[in-house]
Protein backbone atom coordinates (compact mmCIF):
# COMPACT_ATOMS: atom_id res chain seq x y z
CA UNK A 1 0.00 0.00 0.00
CA UNK A 2 1.39 3.39 -0.98
CA UNK A 3 1.85 5.91 1.75
CA UNK A 4 2.15 9.27 -0.02
CA UNK A 5 2.24 11.22 -3.23
CA UNK A 6 5.72 12.22 -4.40
CA UNK A 7 6.27 14.98 -6.95
CA UNK A 8 9.41 14.75 -9.07
CA UNK A 9 10.59 17.99 -10.64
CA UNK A 10 12.99 17.97 -13.61
CA UNK A 11 14.28 21.30 -14.93
CA UNK A 12 16.72 21.99 -17.76
CA UNK A 13 17.92 25.06 -19.62
CA UNK A 14 18.48 24.74 -23.36
CA UNK A 15 21.29 26.28 -25.31
CA UNK A 16 20.02 29.67 -26.53
CA UNK A 17 17.52 29.30 -29.34
CA UNK A 18 16.97 25.56 -28.75
CA UNK A 19 14.16 25.80 -26.20
CA UNK A 20 11.55 24.32 -28.56
CA UNK A 21 13.85 21.38 -29.27
CA UNK A 22 14.39 20.77 -25.55
CA UNK A 23 10.63 20.98 -24.94
CA UNK A 24 9.94 18.35 -27.62
CA UNK A 25 12.77 16.17 -26.27
CA UNK A 26 11.30 16.32 -22.74
CA UNK A 27 7.77 15.56 -23.99
CA UNK A 28 9.02 12.52 -25.89
CA UNK A 29 11.05 11.20 -22.91
CA UNK A 30 8.08 11.70 -20.58
CA UNK A 31 6.03 9.41 -22.84
CA UNK A 32 8.74 6.73 -22.52
CA UNK A 33 8.79 6.50 -18.71
CA UNK A 34 8.74 2.91 -17.39
CA UNK A 35 5.31 3.50 -15.82
CA UNK A 36 2.62 6.16 -15.99
CA UNK A 37 2.55 8.85 -13.28
CA UNK A 38 -0.65 9.88 -11.49
CA UNK A 39 -0.28 13.28 -13.12
CA UNK A 40 2.24 15.05 -15.29
CA UNK A 41 2.72 18.70 -16.20
CA UNK A 42 5.19 20.29 -18.62
CA UNK A 43 6.03 23.99 -18.38
CA UNK A 44 8.38 26.42 -20.10
CA UNK A 45 9.95 29.64 -18.90
CA UNK A 46 12.11 32.45 -20.24
CA UNK A 47 15.74 31.67 -21.09
CA UNK A 48 14.73 28.44 -22.88
CA UNK A 49 13.97 26.57 -19.64
CA UNK A 50 11.73 23.49 -19.47
CA UNK A 51 10.18 22.03 -16.31
CA UNK A 52 8.48 18.63 -16.06
CA UNK A 53 6.63 17.69 -12.87
CA UNK A 54 5.33 14.15 -12.33
CA UNK A 55 3.29 12.90 -9.37
CA UNK A 56 3.57 9.29 -8.12
CA UNK A 57 2.17 7.00 -5.44
CA UNK A 58 5.15 5.95 -3.32
CA UNK A 59 6.07 4.52 0.06
CA UNK A 60 8.46 7.38 0.81
CA UNK A 61 10.00 10.44 -0.85
CA UNK A 62 13.19 8.52 -1.74
CA UNK A 63 11.41 5.56 -3.38
CA UNK A 64 12.82 4.48 -6.75
CA UNK A 65 10.63 6.13 -9.40
CA UNK A 66 10.96 6.61 -13.17
CA UNK A 67 12.73 9.87 -13.97
CA UNK A 68 13.51 11.75 -17.15
CA UNK A 69 17.12 11.26 -18.24
CA UNK A 70 19.77 13.89 -18.87
CA UNK A 71 19.58 15.37 -22.42
CA UNK A 72 22.63 15.42 -24.67
CA UNK A 73 25.16 17.93 -23.37
CA UNK A 74 24.99 19.88 -26.67
CA UNK A 75 21.31 20.67 -26.02
CA UNK A 76 21.61 22.09 -22.49
CA UNK A 77 23.67 24.82 -20.82
CA UNK A 78 24.15 23.00 -17.50
CA UNK A 79 23.26 19.69 -15.82
CA UNK A 80 19.56 19.05 -15.18
CA UNK A 81 18.21 20.18 -11.81
CA UNK A 82 16.08 17.58 -10.00
CA UNK A 83 13.98 17.84 -6.85
CA UNK A 84 11.66 15.48 -4.96
CA UNK A 85 8.78 16.69 -2.83
CA UNK A 86 6.20 14.99 -0.66
CA UNK A 87 2.71 16.30 -1.41
CA UNK A 88 1.12 17.57 1.81
CA UNK A 89 -2.05 19.29 0.68
CA UNK A 90 -4.21 19.68 -2.41
CA UNK A 91 -6.82 22.42 -2.45
CA UNK A 92 -9.79 22.34 -4.81
CA UNK A 93 -10.19 25.23 -7.25
CA UNK A 94 -12.15 28.11 -5.73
Amino acid sequence: MSGMTVALMWEARAVQGRGAELLEWARARAQELASEPLRQETLRAPQDRVLVITWWDADDVNAPLPELPEPDAQLITRPVHRWRFESLETLPPS
